[in-house]
């Protein structure tokens, strides 16, 4: 796989909730650290996303927000 993203996040999936439209997929990159993404259901389906499978985080964004306490 290539990708012109920079944070490619390798984890295992350990969540998957189909919606009407959209699907929410949870995906643990280290212990307990997970990365939630909401996709369409078509493209969950299409890309076979199941608990325990192996999947990629891949963010892409020109903003990044940081905060503290």
């Amino acid at each position: 796989m290539q990708t012109s993203a920079r944070n490619m996040l390798k984890g295992t999936v350990k969540q998957v909730t189909h919606g009407a439209v959209n699907t929410e997929v949870v995906i643990e990159v280290a212990p307990g650290v997970e990365v939630v993404s909401i996709i369409t259901k078509a493209s969950a389906e299409r890309l076979g996303l199941a608990v325990g499978k192996h999947a990629y985080a891949i963010v892409k964004a020109s903003d990044v927000m940081i905060g503290v306490d």
